[in-house]
Formats: structure tokens, sequence, C-alpha cells
């Protein structure tokens, strides 16, 4: 009887997301003698110190909070990328679960691997989520466009082999407003030890992101 190899160790990759919080300060003035000019005086050098103090208004977000990851894909489509997996899905631990949240499906099928990861972070401000977009994407050139996906969309798939043990991934990044959703999806078949197909995992990838994008435009938490 043929021993079958083990699964190649898929790691997950987080990085941590550095919040920097924004000061503010107040205008204070000391005490003034109880005379009237003295008090006009003061009404009028508040006033402008008001008109020349620099504006500190907040940066509107629309998103707040991660919404929770393994509720963001739909059974039926865990069960179409990733068979054999249990469809709850294990949440990944976070430095920070309000920022950046992860959960991960794997299952052996027969000889068929697959594994599917989806990220959801948020950034402050929709340019820091388009900064982070884009040297992501320049990180990981030789993919393409995704049309009709958040405010940009880009996906890339890559073949890799280790002991003659082909895999295939595929990765779709997606900026909306100041969130970022990533998607990570790879398969391996270790009988062939061929992967599968660059369509099949592109294609797979992408339609899982259009799913967790869904769910985070609709708010959706499990």
């Amino acid at each position: 009887m043929r021993s079958l190899p083990l699964p190649l160790a898929l790691t997950a990759r987080l990085s941590p997301v550095v919040v920097l919080a924004a000061a503010g300060w107040a205008l204070s003035s000391g005490p003034f003698a109880a005379t009237p000019a003295a008090e006009d005086q003061r009404t009028q050098k508040s006033g402008d110190e008001s008109s020349k103090a620099p504006a500190t208004a907040a940066v509107s977000k629309t998103y707040a909070a991660a919404p929770a990851p393994c509720g963001s894909l739909g059974s039926k489509s865990i069960k179409a990328l990733v068979p054999g997996a249990k469809t709850a899905g294990k949440e990944i631990p976070s430095t920070d679960s309000t920022l950046r949240r992860t959960c991960s499906w794997n299952a052996l099928k027969g000889y068929d691997y697959r594994w599917l990861d989806v990220s959801f972070e948020i950034t402050k401000s929709d340019e820091a989520a388009q900064k982070s977009y884009q040297e992501r994407v320049a990180d990981r050139s030789g993919g393409g466009d995704v049309p009709g996906i958040g405010d940009a969309g880009y996906s890339v798939v890559n073949l890799t082999t280790e002991d003659k043990q082909e895999t295939r991934e595929g990765m779709v990044l997606v900026r909306v407003s100041n969130a970022l959703v990533s998607i990570t999806y790879s398969g391996s078949d270790f009988e062939s030890k061929k992967a599968p197909d660059t369509d099949e995992i592109n294609k797979g990838a992408i339609k899982a992101a259009r799913e967790a994008v869904a769910a985070l435009e609709d708010g959706q938490t499990g």
C-alpha cells in the first residue's frame, strides 16, 4: 500500500498593522483682571487665536473594524473551493483583531489538497489603503487587474515546485475605501504531483474575493 506525501507547509504571513494616533491640543488662557476692558481684550484675542489655530478635523472612515472573516463566505462556496473542509473555518490569531482578521480553510480529499485564506485589513484612511494596495501590487508583479470589484482589484497566480511536487497559488487583493480584502488560494495533486491549472486557481480566488467584498460592504459579521 503506497504512502502519500505529507501536504506542503503553507504559512500565512500576517503583517502587523501599526495605527498612528493623531495628537490634539487645547488652547487655554490664563486669568485676567475682572474689568470690562480686560474682558474685551481677552474676547478679541481669543477670537483671533481661534481663527489662526490649525484645524484638526477627524478623518472619516467608511470601515472602522474588520468583519468576522470565517462568516464572509457561504458554505456552498467553501465546499466548492475546498472540498472536504469544515465550513466553519479557523480564524488565525491577530495582533489586533479590530484592524486585521484572517480565516483559513484547508483539506485533503483523496489526493487533492486545497488551501484558502480570507483576510480583512482596516487602515486609517482611504489614502493609507490605496498606498498599501499599490505597494503590495508592485511586490506581486505579473498579474492583472480584476474589473468590477471594490475600488481596485488585482490578481496574480504563481507556480512553485518542491521535491517534484507542484503547487499553484493565486492571490487577489481588493481595496474598498479604507479596507483591504486579501485572498490566497492554492492547490496540489499528491498523486500526479501536478498543480491545478492557472484558470481554476485564478477563478476560485476571484470568486472568493467577490463574496468577501460583498460581505464587507453588507456589514456581514458571521
